[in-house]
């Protein structure tokens, strides 16, 4: 059995991560996606606007998905490639370069991610309708 890894916050879950993660399971028979905990974004500097339980619980839902393991820091990855036996570790292309590290463990690809669609993009665009919300009713 083929198995990939990939990780990832998914906090406001859009197109672009379903994408992502179907392109991810077609590279194998067996996907398994580690979703930052909430402490492990503090220390990002990331706040989320969804709690880690209720992120693993929806990317648990999607059909791609096999398996749904915490990420609790950045030094993990090779224990998780051994410990869960990956053939294939991914991500998207804004990580490029950042795990080739992980080259020399299992085979690492990124994957280009879809345009004109953002977590970032998202919360922006939440923030213009919010402060759109506020002038009016000032």
């Amino acid at each position: 059995m083929k198995k990939v890894l990939t990780y990832g916050t998914y906090d406001l879950l859009h197109y672009g991560h379903f994408r992502l993660l179907k392109r991810a399971k077609e590279l194998g028979d067996h996907l398994t996606v580690a979703i930052s905990t909430d402490e492990f974004n503090l220390i990002k500097g990331k706040k989320c606007v969804q709690p880690y339980g209720h992120r693993a619980e929806i990317i648990k839902a999607i059909r791609y998905v096999d398996e749904v393991i915490p990420e609790n820091s950045w030094e993990q990855k090779i224990n998780d490639i051994r410990e869960h036996n990956i053939n294939v570790f991914v991500m998207g292309c804004d990580w490029k370069g950042k795990f080739d590290y992980l080259e020399q463990y299992r085979k690492v690809l990124y994957l280009d991610r879809t345009d004109d669609i953002s977590t970032t993009t998202l919360k922006n665009h939440l923030k213009s309708i919010q402060n759109i919300q506020k002038d009016i009713n000032q």
